[in-house]
């Protein structure tokens, strides 16, 4: 698929590629507004599914209702703070769940999504007192 070349979609994955947090859509716009004030809502929204339909962002379900972006496409997973929400990346080695599931399937196992509920470091210290 040819896509052509747009600085708001560029704004879009510069800002996400420098975020560690794996803002909403709405963090997103609001920022990009902030360089591109007429842009819409919907832009944003298109955009940010393009990039994910072209494999160049992920989008992530932590299940809160509203989808997440991550400019990271690596093999990586999640983990959602229970107390305050943050998602943040949890680097290890992938497990052979999908060799597992295919040995265990009659069709194919194409993906596999997990994601990790947990407390985040800053949760805790802030939970310890001082």
């Amino acid at each position: 698929m040819t896509v052509r070349h747009s600085r708001q979609r560029e704004c879009i994955k510069s800002f996400l590629m420098a975020r560690k947090d794996h803002p909403t859509a709405d963090v997103v716009y609001a920022h990009v507004r902030e360089q591109y004030p007429n842009i819409s809502l919907g832009t944003v929204y298109r955009n940010l599914s393009l990039l994910s339909d072209l494999g160049e962002i992920q989008r992530i379900n932590v299940g809160d209702g509203v989808e997440h972006f991550d400019a990271d496409t690596s093999t990586h997973y999640h983990i959602v703070c229970t107390k305050c929400g943050c998602v943040q990346d949890i680097r290890m080695a992938p497990p052979r769940l999908l060799d597992q599931a295919n040995s265990n399937y009659e069709g194919i196992v194409t993906g596999q999504s997990i994601l990790f509920t947990g407390i985040c470091p800053d949760c805790l210290k802030a939970k310890q007192p001082s």
